[in-house]
């Protein structure tokens, strides 16, 4: 199996030979158009831009939460304008230590049954410290006309989650911010809190003071005290959208810890219908 990580550096020795299709999935909430400015600014050499709302969610989708995953047809349309084609690698990268779209792309090739992606460790930024060449302007590749399938299997829904915590034989991780979580602030969504019998495992925490990710068996030390008696498989991760969960479903396979899912519409999903419970504290 491919590793969910690769630094700067074996990307740029790898970009000569033309076979890795790099995706720019840089983003910003507050300013859905920035992303796409800054790649035409400055990127990594080649690299396609993928746009969160536009190509790796579906905003037309209620009661899905703030950033609903693509149905087949949308995912094999944004990927086929990308240029990808079963087996081609395929690195991702954002400005958010991989947080915002490059985990998020990384999640959606591998329920597509694609194992060759990766995430670029440190994102942009690394690329930059590096000292690395980077290029401006629009990239346009030839468009590959691809048909992909979600594995629905490999995800979580409203059903199955309120079934097992009811259980209690899942562990259900949220990276968000530990004062979201709490219920003390609330930026983006209308009701603060979590889901109860959450635990809280902000994404940052998987990352050094560099913004890469700790060594794969620190990684893995710090989520299996979290999971005590859980099986990685008994594990989903949730968040504000369902973007940033999958960052700490990346450092759980980074570590080593293979088989937890994601429930897609995490939070702003939860709380769409007022009839689900909510905790704070």
């Amino acid at each position: 199996m491919t590793t969910p990580l690769v630094s700067a550096a074996e990307l740029a020795d790898a970009l000569p030979r033309g076979d890795v299709l790099v995706l720019d999935g840089r983003f910003d909430l507050a300013d859905a158009g920035k992303g796409r400015r800054e790649h035409r600014d400055a990127h990594v050499p080649g690299a396609v831009y993928v746009d969160l709302d536009d190509d790796l969610s579906d905003l037309s989708r209620q009661g899905l939460g703030r950033h609903p995953l693509p149905d087949n047809a949308r995912l094999s349309a944004a990927l086929s304008r990308a240029g990808w084609r079963p087996g081609r690698r395929v690195v991702a990268y954002d400005d958010a230590n991989g947080a915002l779209a490059a985990a998020r792309a990384w999640w959606l090739l591998r329920l597509v049954g694609e194992t060759n992606v990766q995430v670029l460790d440190g994102g942009w930024s690394a690329w930059l410290a590096a000292g690395l060449p980077t290029e401006s302007g629009d990239v346009a590749p030839a468009p590959s006309h691809v048909s992909v399938h979600i594995d629905e299997t490999a995800m979580v829904g409203y059903e199955e989650l309120q079934r097992r915590l009811a259980a209690n034989n899942v562990l259900l991780i949220d990276a968000r911010a530990a004062p979201r979580f709490r219920g003390e602030v609330e930026p983006i969504d209308r009701v603060g809190g979590h889901v109860p019998g959450a635990v809280n495992r902000p994404f940052a925490d998987n990352l050094d003071a560099n913004g890469r990710f700790k060594p794969a068996d620190a990684l893995r030390a710090e989520f299996s005290a979290l999971l005590g008696a859980h099986a990685p498989k008994d594990v989903v991760h949730m968040c504000g959208s369902g973007v940033t969960a999958c960052h700490n479903l990346l450092a759980m396979e980074h570590a080593g810890l293979h088989g937890s899912r994601v429930f897609a519409p995490s939070w702003s999903g939860w709380i769409s219908d007022p009839a689900r419970p909510v905790a704070k504290g």
